[in-house]
């Protein structure tokens, strides 16, 4: 699935995949998916996508969260406001964690993720109710990822937005 990476496939994350290994160099991150992400799964409280080779279905090569969220209308940007309701707390989906493994930064596996998370947040929008995706990004590295991929910053802020408006067209183009 995973664009021109015939090799590469993203999957809800299952019991046989082995997390006890995963490091990206970021202890929350790494933390997050080694011990609390299968309980997440099964308490619905987030949904967990890993990216694994076809060949070695069992090795986490990177994984990203998503899950409901709302946000305030008056911290939606300027820009963005004319995409959605004017209600005063907009519907969204939040991407809550992303990590590549330290194996393999740098190969543009995090832009496959972040595509994949684009794709499915516009498929269940119509399901749940969403005008936008939503990231609070980790630090200011990660802020720039998600600007090159996108998203539209809040003011002083590490949360960016994008409007499913500019996801349709990105779907469709």
């Amino acid at each position: 699935m995973p664009g021109s990476r015939p090799d590469l496939r993203i999957e809800a994350l299952a019991e046989h995949h082995d997390r006890s290994t995963f490091s990206c160099g970021i202890d929350s991150l790494d933390r997050y998916i080694r011990d609390q992400a299968g309980q997440d799964v099964r308490r619905k409280a987030n949904g967990v996508f890993v990216l694994v080779v076809s060949t070695q279905p069992s090795m986490v090569l990177g994984y990203y969260t998503l899950c409901a969220t709302a946000v305030p209308q008056g911290e939606v940007p300027v820009a963005a406001r004319k995409h959605i309701p004017r209600y005063p707390l907009v519907a969204a989906i939040l991407v809550g964690r992303l990590a590549i493994s330290a194996t393999r930064q740098g190969q543009r596996l995090g832009a496959i993720l972040i595509a994949d998370a684009v794709r499915r947040t516009y498929a269940s929008a119509s399901t749940i109710g969403a005008s936008m995706m939503v990231v609070d990004a980790i630090n200011e590295r990660a802020a720039t990822f998600y600007e090159a991929n996108g998203f539209v910053r809040l003011p002083d802020s590490l949360r960016l937005v994008l409007p499913m408006s500019v996801i349709k067209r990105m779907i469709e183009a």
